[in-house]
């Protein structure tokens, strides 16, 4: 299914948020994430299906000073 990925176009397997983290790579508990602009929590993102056309921001923790 083709997703939109922090603004990419993505052509994905996974149907599920917790998959999508998992196919593109992601360490799941180290993100947060969000859905067509709604945030969800990392309990709920096993039971986050995914449709053709959703919008899913990933962000990562970065250091720096």
């Amino acid at each position: 299914m083709r997703v939109d990925v922090n603004g990419t176009p993505r052509e994905v397997q996974a149907t599920t948020l917790s998959a999508l983290l998992d196919e593109l790579g992601f360490e799941a508990p180290c993100v947060a994430t969000a859905v067509d602009g709604t945030f969800v929590p990392r309990t709920l993102r096993d039971a986050h299906p995914l449709s053709p056309g959703a919008r899913i921001e990933i962000l990562a923790p970065m250091q720096g000073g």
